[in-house]
């Protein structure tokens, strides 16, 4: 039987990252989003509360509490503060986590600690291709085995590049089959050339380009097991689903907020009807794409397959996400498509789930 009533921790867990998000997260957002810039410190405050290095081996410094449902809990929350902020702050999981799970114990002693420690250290995944086509199943982007090394050839975009980072993991075509390899950012022949995007704004991306990037064999993460590529792809809609619900839910509480403190005709709009009923269509949808999320999560964490369930949260969230989006838009009239309230911008940062792949993970 499922049961989601989140646990004595869990409970805490959500408090505790509710709280930073209204204060820290939610504070930062607009100007983070205008000035295309990270906060101060923000950061380094969410390593402290430890929402990645939790889930890390004790043995390598984490917490050792790896948990696919507290990980949607905590993505939800981030989101809600701001998406861009978010993604940053949960940036480390996109190397820590796939080494964790599939690091050889080389792999593992080397990256792991380094995300454990005492400051942040940004993590960085290289998953979608600049072309119409992108799938990250069959990525363009080719591995092609020489001798002791791997000759990496291709390009990347939407590519996390968080100032500190050092290594990147990118995802490529080896015989048909994806995997990652461990390339260092300072690798000869890769090119790291930054791109701006309608939505999350604050957050540093980068169109990677590999041109014969070279890296020892040691690189392909697992090793010569590999990893399983389709488990890490679940994991990250997974993550991605729960952070389309974060953004609905910012822009349904603005919306519903301002419909009940907005007169016109004599008494709030939140009493008339057209208003009263998109305001519970949008709270339905939300919840809705909510329990396909955690229905993902908790497959995962049973170490069952969730390829299904992610693919069937990541899609309804994206569609609920730009819908409640720009229905608190419309909620808010003209004073929607201002910069004075956040819908404009959960709206613009709506529309990129579309396109977003692996750019969190659980």
């Amino acid at each position: 039987m499922i049961d989601f009533e989140p646990n004595e921790e869990q409970a805490l867990i959500i408090d505790t990252v509710r709280g930073f998000a209204q204060n820290e997260i939610r504070e930062a957002a607009r100007d983070a989003d205008e000035s295309r810039k990270l906060p101060d410190g923000v950061l380094a405050q969410a390593h402290e509360l430890g929402l990645v290095a939790n889930a890390l081996p004790e043995a390598h410094g984490g917490g050792g509490e790896r948990s696919a449902v507290t990980g949607v809990l905590v993505a939800e929350e981030l989101a809600w503060g701001d998406l861009s902020i978010a993604l940053a702050a949960l940036s480390p999981a996109l190397v820590a986590l796939p080494v964790t799970e599939f690091g050889s114990d080389q792999q593992q002693a080397e990256l792991l600690p380094r995300f454990a420690g005492e400051s942040f250290v940004p993590g960085s995944l290289a998953v979608a291709e600049p072309r119409h086509d992108s799938n990250p199943f069959r990525p363009r982007t080719t591995a092609s085995r020489d001798g002791d090394a791997y000759v990496l050839s291709g390009a990347k975009c939407l590519v996390p590049w968080i100032d500190g980072g050092d290594v990147t993991l990118v995802v490529a075509d080896e015989g048909g089959t994806p995997q990652a390899f461990v390339v260092p950012r300072d690798a000869q022949g890769l090119t790291a050339t930054p791109d701006r995007y309608m939505g999350i704004g604050a957050l540093p991306t980068v169109e990677l380009g590999l041109q014969d990037v070279r890296v020892p064999a040691s690189a392909r993460l697992g090793g010569e097991a590999g990893c399983d590529w389709a488990r890490v792809v679940t994991q990250g809609r997974t993550a991605l689903a729960a952070m389309a619900v974060g953004v609905a839910r910012a822009a349904y509480e603005v919306a519903r907020e301002y419909a009940k403190q907005r007169e016109a005709f004599g008494g709030p709009i939140a009493a008339k009807q057209a208003i009263a009923f998109k305001l519970a269509d949008m709270a339905i949808e939300i919840d809705g794409a909510r329990l396909l999320a955690w229905e993902a999560a908790w497959k995962l964490d049973r170490g069952e397959d969730a390829t299904r369930e992610a693919a069937l949260a990541i899609d309804q969230a994206r569609r609920v996400s730009l819908t409640v989006t720009d229905g608190a838009v419309q909620v808010l009239g003209g004073h929607g498509y201002t910069r004075e309230y956040l819908p404009e911008m959960h709206l613009r940062n709506a529309r990129g789930f579309a396109c977003f792949e692996a750019l969190a993970l659980v």
